[in-house]
């Protein structure tokens, strides 16, 4: 992945006041948040990578959502850059919202005796990435001790598991055999 930024012009529509909401992997607007992606697509305001956040003053943003993103870096660099670069430019008290696969009930489910051949490979494709881009390839699991101590580890206070963030139609609100297949936490500078 690139460490480059490009900034992408935003439409007059897209502008929003203080304070700014990040949403990390996003590819539909939503009003009040800007939305950084690898990829350029209509509604993504920055092309660039989570591990650099450099075009973001430090204190400047109030609330981070990240979606089924950090399961695509690696835990030795990428990750640790990334969740301090997101550490890094939260206010004090502002939130990371992150949804990853959760390592614990994907577990669970792949030896399921109930699962069919298709939801197995679903699964599967859900434990290492779709792999349709040269992005969409998944580098770690999380349970939630893990990733609280990874958040930890990157100047985190707090974390506390949610059943859903309700803030956009993704996968983290994906069921298999009616289990919600996402870790989902807020972690507080």
């Amino acid at each position: 992945m690139s460490a480059s930024l490009a900034v992408a012009a935003p439409a007059p529509d897209r502008l929003v006041a203080e304070p700014l909401r990040l949403h990390i992997g996003g590819e539909a607007a939503k009003s009040g948040w800007r939305i950084l992606n690898v990829q350029p697509g209509p509604a993504v305001d920055y092309v660039g990578d989570c591990q650099d956040l450099s075009f973001l003053d430090a204190d400047s943003v109030e609330e981070v959502y990240a979606s089924h993103v950090l399961d695509h870096l690696g835990y030795q660099a990428e990750l640790p850059r990334a969740l301090g670069e997101i550490c890094r430019v939260l206010v004090p008290g502002g939130r990371l919202r992150i949804s990853v696969p959760d390592l614990d009930v994907l577990c669970r489910l792949a030896v399921h005796p109930a699962l069919t051949l298709e939801q197995r490979f679903h699964l599967m494709r859900v434990m290492y990435g779709g792999q349709m881009d040269r992005f969409d390839f998944h580098k770690v699991g999380y349970t939630f001790e893990i990733l609280c101590h990874l958040l930890g580890r990157a100047g985190f206070d707090s974390a506390t598991r949610v059943a859903r963030h309700g803030l956009f139609s993704d996968t983290s609100e994906l069921r298999i055999l009616g289990h919600l297949i996402s870790l989902n936490l807020i972690a507080t500078k």
